[in-house]
């Protein structure tokens, strides 16, 4: 029998048992909550499956987890809950001992409310995340729910459509939050940023405001901000701060009030003591005035950022260096700032990291003791281009031992290169363009290995390029044009496989080409122009075709400068780095005499191959080559620009160029090319310039492709040649005289979108290399177009979208838009359009019958015309109303006529006699994208008038319409989404830009490959700022495309353009018209009618045939459908660019579950 001390213990271990296997399960109450949430889902078996009744919450229910036996956390972010915030309030909150709840990004709708009567929220609830949702109402009721949940400390509501509407009492209630970010809504108030402030009690440290619309004046905060922190005002609309307004915030250390409105001269006392202040922003604003003194006693300031003003006066550095130790960073960038730089420089904080004083007017030399002594070990950024600093390089920067960084570009700077720099270990970037540096590059640079950057154009170096540089195997970029270097190419360049740019134009180097530069495993831009090179173009520069691997240039600013093709001007253009600089001081740069720069593109760039690339900017002209051209050369899939001219080049030409199908600038002239021009070349569709001119080339120009469009003087001065644009050859129709080859010429041109990719093709191309935007002067232009492409801050930090100017897999490179979008001065794109004759439209239309009509649209008719030698095209006769067909043609002609791209309707020619106007465009036999899909899909299935809607392109320029009906299946319908955005970015983007105002399906046509173009600009004007005032007096658009903003402003923007795609997107979705459909009941639009869908029944908005062809494309749709009703928000601000939309599609292409920062809002967003 067991002794009572045995029993004792046998019992204390089944409760020990019994204790340790109910710790491994969750309360029957949490699963009761956590299922009951479930159940009020829309679609409970789409999402959280692993949530089933039999299952144990702590151990099989995704995205939950639990701390003795309870649950205390559940992250749910990126999951489409499509819910209610009610039954989140009503379940999930109750859970007891939750104490963290993060539902990002799950389609939540409804407003913020504590939990309902009979329930009360968890006593543990510390932090609460719904950042990316479409919760609405007014703020004014966070003081009541987080009275609710009286734990609460940190809540999350940016981005969402929160407003503020003070008239609710909260006489009583106040904010207990110690975090509250409301980043990205809808507030629209002055009064906003007061009523935090005085509702939080003293109890806030952190408020986030970034882009939520607040106006005004920033108030004087008053007792209630004794705790607070952090404070982001970035991205609004202030005007101004009010004098001592954070003087009472004792304990503020981080104050962003960047990118806002701030004018005048800078309130010396709104800091108040600031002992606490860590970091102030004030960048992108227009404080001018001088820097005043009180800053220096902000005495435990770490970073100043005051970059991007209009603060002129002398650098107040040395009162900065007495009183404020422990400086990291200092940021004084394009202001106006004057004189010499204090030889106290090298006092500074010994702490400070970085130093940038770029584009100012700073003068004098660079203080010899810079970095003298300890004080200088901690400086790792040093950047002072964009002055006019005078005087050599002090030796002594090689006391700057942590130097990453070091620019000096575009000053006056003098003497050589100090050997000392090659005593800086960790220095990586080197760039010193545009300046009077002398000599040869020091072998010590050799000693740099970690250096990347080498770039030192327009200076007068000379010698040869050191062998040292072999040991720096991390370079990836080499810039040495336009010095007087001499000596030959060294081979041990070929050795540098991390080198994507290689850029020794404008010297004198001699001797023959490296064939080993074809072993660089990055390479893809190589200018070598006008130097002395000879001997033949080796083969083996081909080698790495198709295996180039992603390089290491990605982040940094550049520019590129295209030559304008004269005689004066050698080599195809120039490739800079501009990061820092502005864009006049491009008047400075060194040209040929009379050369000018016929584009100017600017921007950041990355990858978006991987490892099967291939050069893309290939660069031998003005050398002293001789022999073949390698066919190897036709190999290099992604070439852009190929220029050989002003060589000794002999032999044919071989066809295996006609590969080259990316090519946008070909130039072969003057040289010694003898043969026929491959009739391969007729597949070059995206040439948008080629020179063969100046050799001995014979037979007829190949009469296929766009070849006939270009003008005689490309093949010039070729004996033998002949067919249009020359003179016809022998046996040809004697009607081909050179007086009508205007009309002929103008009718091939109708069989390429011509440069139709050209305008991105060696633009968005060649700068899908090195993807450039055209800067605005004047940095206030440049703050608005920073603010409208600012990235959606989430998940606690500021993300930055991404651009790509090509929405092909095949494209070398994307965007990334940070500041600016891709900007292209249309001017340079100008071909001379063929004006043809009343009398040739007339025939070819056969009297403008009814029978040729395909199409109508608000200015005129279209009609399939079919010229007399056999070229079908449309001919758009505009109608005259009120003299709105004169300003339709003077619109279409200034903008279209410039305009070559893959994605628009490319215009050919025109006719204006009396008051007949006629232009021709390109001919599309599919018609417009509105036949194609609802062709079969009326909204009471009736027939349609085959004369004007089968046929017809609804209007567009070109629309056509002649085969059966086509289904389009989803592969289909997203590449036309990507193709019109395309389209429609690169219009926007433009310099000056075009608003097109009536983008819709019907002016979205189709070609043989079913790929986009958007036609009939119609409406478009040119402009030179973000905003337009309409130049017409009626409203413009269609019904169902157009924004709500334009019923109550007579502004046209980009924005609204946007708005009108997001309504062809969801077309494209959804199979619906945009208006007149029973279904939309009191919604009266697609808009409407999908935004009141998305919040019970988001499945049912997709076209039945999309999910019938594939169930699985759900998730695909419902990524698309977001990017939609990312354009569709009624704030224009909020609607991301036709750039960002572009680069949704790349992410949701490369398999992200995420869309993009602009798109992380709930589908539904309906007010």
């Amino acid at each position: 029998m067991a002794s009572p001390s045995s029993l004792l213990a046998f019992f204390f271990l089944l409760l020990l048992l019994s204790s340790s296997s109910s710790a491994a399960s969750a309360s029957p109450g949490d699963a009761e909550l956590l299922l009951r949430f479930k159940r009020s889902l829309l679609n409970p078996g789409r999402v959280l499956r692993t949530w089933l009744p039999a299952g144990d919450p702590c151990r099989s229910f995704a995205g939950v987890s639990c701390a003795a036996s309870r649950v205390s956390g559940i992250r749910l972010d990126g999951i489409p809950l499509d819910a209610d915030f009610s039954s989140v309030a009503s379940s999930l909150l109750s859970l007891e001992h939750l104490q963290s709840l993060s539902l990002k990004r799950a389609g939540l709708v409804g407003t913020l409310t504590p939990p309902p009567l009979g329930s009360r929220c968890g006593g543990r609830l510390v932090e609460l995340d719904l950042a990316g949702n479409d919760l609405r109402g007014s703020v004014t009721g966070i003081p009541a729910f987080s009275s609710s949940c009286s734990s609460l400390l940190h809540l999350n509501l940016s981005g969402n459509s929160l407003g503020f509407s003070p008239s609710g009492d909260v006489a009583g209630e106040r904010l207990r939050l110690h975090v509250l970010d409301l980043s990205f809504n809808r507030l629209f108030s002055g009064a906003a940023l007061e009523w935090f402030l005085l509702s939080s009690g003293g109890d806030l440290r952190e408020l986030h405001l970034s882009n939520s619309g607040i106006t005004g004046v920033v108030p004087v905060a008053g007792n209630n901000c004794s705790n607070l922190r952090l404070l982001d005002l970035s991205f609004n609309s202030l005007t101004g701060i009010a004098p001592a307004a954070f003087a009472a915030c004792e304990n503020l250390a981080f104050l962003n009030i960047s990118d806002n409105d701030l004018a005048g001269e800078f309130v010396e006392d709104f800091l108040g003591p600031c002992r606490s202040l860590l970091a102030v922003d004030l960048s992108w604003n227009n404080l001018s005035g001088i820097l005043p003194a009180g800053i220096s006693a902000c005495s435990a300031l770490q970073s100043l950022n005051l970059a991007n003003n209009n603060f002129s006066g002398e650098l107040p550095l040395n009162k900065l260096t007495a009183a404020v130790s422990g400086l990291r960073r200092i940021q004084l960038s394009f202001n106006r700032f004057s004189g010499a730089l204090p030889e106290t420089l090298s006092e500074l904080s010994s702490s400070l990291e970085l130093l940038d004083l770029s584009s100012n007017s700073l003068s004098g030399k660079i203080p010899a003791g810079l970095c003298r002594g300890a004080n200088g070990h901690s400086l790792r950024e040093l950047y002072l281009q964009d002055n006019q600093f005078a005087g050599g390089i002090p030796p002594s920067i090689s006391n700057c031992s942590m130097l990453v960084s070091l620019d000096l570009s575009f000053n006056y700077i003098t003497g050589g290169i100090p050997s000392s720099i090659g005593s800086l270990p960790r220095l990586r970037e080197l760039i010193m363009w545009q300046n009077l540096v002398e000599g040869d590059i020091p072998g010590d640079l050799g000693r740099l290995l970690a250096l990347e950057k080498l770039i030192l154009d327009n200076n007068g170096l000379t010698g040869a390029i050191p062998s040292e540089l072999r040991n720096c195997t991390n370079l990836n970029w080499i810039s040495l044009s336009g010095n007087r270097f001499g000596g030959r190419i060294p081979p041990w360049l070929g050795e540098l496989s991390n080198l994507v740019i290689l850029n020794v134009g404008n010297n004198s180097f001699s001797g023959p080409i490296p064939p080993e530069l074809g072993d660089c495993k990055s390479l893809i831009w190589l200018d070598l122009n006008s130097n002395l090179l000879n001997g033949t173009i080796p083969p083996a520069l081909a080698k790495q075709s198709g295996k180039i691997a992603v390089g290491l240039v990605s982040g940094k600013r550049y520019v590129y400068l295209k030559n304008d093709g004269s005689s004066e001007c050698h080599g195809a253009g120039s490739l800079l780095e501009f990061a820092g600089i502005r864009p006049e001081q491009l008047s400075r740069l060194p040209t040929r005499r009379t050369c000018n720069f016929t584009r100017i593109y600017m921007g950041s760039t990355q990858y978006t191959f991987n490892h099967n690339g291939s050069v893309l900017f290939l660069d031998l002209s003005y050398n002293q080559l001789e022999g073949q051209i390698p066919p190897e050369l036709g190999d290099m899939y992604y070439l852009e620009v190929l220029n050989l001219a002003h060589n000794a080049l002999s032999g044919s030409i071989p066809p295996e160029l006609g590969k080259l199908r990316n090519a946008g600038s070909l130039d072969l002239s003057h040289n010694l090319l003898e043969g026929a021009i491959p009739v391969s070349f007729s597949g070059l569709s995206m040439l948008s310039e080629i020179d063969l001119s100046n050799n001995r080339l014979n037979g007829s120009i190949p009469n296929v492709g766009q070849l006939a469009t270009f003008s005689a003087g490309r093949y010039a001065n070729n004996s033998g040649l002949c067919g249009l644009p020359l003179p016809p050859c022998s046996g040809d129709d004697s009607r081909r005289t050179a007086v009508n080859g205007e009309r002929h010429q103008s009718s091939r041109r109708r069989q390429a979108s011509v440069a139709g990719s050209v305008a991105l093709g060696l633009l968005l191309s060649l700068l899908c290399i090195l993807g450039f935007i055209f800067l605005a002067a004047e940095s206030k232009k440049r703050r608005r177009r920073r603010r409208q492409q600012v990235a959606v801050k989430m998940d606690g930090g500021a993300g930055a979208l991404s651009g790509g100017g090509d929405g092909d897999n095949n494209s070398a490179w994307k965007l990334t838009i940070t500041q600016e979008g891709l900007a292209v001065n249309l001017s340079t794109f100008e071909k001379a359009l063929w004006k043809l004759t009343l009398a040739d439209l007339v025939e070819a239309t056969n009297g403008f019958h009814d029978d040729c009509l395909v199409g109508s649209g608000g200015f005129g008719d279209v009609y399939r015309a079919r010229l007399k030698d056999g070229a079908v095209v449309a001919v758009k006769r505009l109608i005259h109303v009120s003299g709105q067909g004169d300003r339709e043609f003077t619109a279409e002609m200034e903008t279209i006529g410039k305009v070559r791209h893959r994605n628009l309707i490319p215009l050919l020619g025109y006719c204006k006699v009396g008051e007949e106007r006629l232009l021709v465009y390109q001919y599309m036999k599919h018609g417009s994208l509105e036949d194609v899909l609802h062709s079969t899909r009326n909204d009471n299935n009736k027939s349609r008038n085959k004369n004007k809607n089968e046929k017809g392109g609804g209007g567009g320029g070109g629309g056509g319409g002649e085969v059966g009906i086509l289904r389009l299946n989803w592969a289909a319908r997203r590449n036309i989404a990507v193709g019109a955005a395309r389209g429609l970015a690169f219009l926007h983007n433009c310099i000056p830009h075009i608003i097109h105002r009536d983008m819709k399906s019907s002016n979205v046509l189709l070609d043989d490959d079913l790929e986009a173009r958007v036609s009939d600009f119609g409406m478009a004007r040119l402009m030179s700022a973000v905003d337009t005032h309409l130049s017409v007096s009626t409203l413009a658009g269609t019904p169902g495309y157009v924004p709500p903003e334009y019923c109550h402003s007579f502004r046209c923007t980009t924005k609204g353009d946007v708005y009108s795609y997001g309504v062809v997107l969801l077309e494209l979705l959804t199979g619906r018209r945009p208006t007149d459909s029973s279904d939309f009941g009191d919604d009266n639009n697609l808009v409407g009618w999908v935004k009141q869908q998305a919040k019970s029944r988001v499945s049912e908005v997709f076209d039945g045939e999309l999910l019938s062809e594939d169930p699985g494309l759900e998730l695909e749709l419902l990524e698309h459908l977001k990017v939609a009703c990312a354009c569709l928000d009624d704030r224009p601000a909020r609607r991301p660019t036709m750039m960002q939309v572009m680069a949704m599609f790349k992410e949701i292409q490369a398999g992200s579950t995420a869309v993009g920062s602009a798109a992380l809002q709930a589908v539904a967003s309906a007010d």
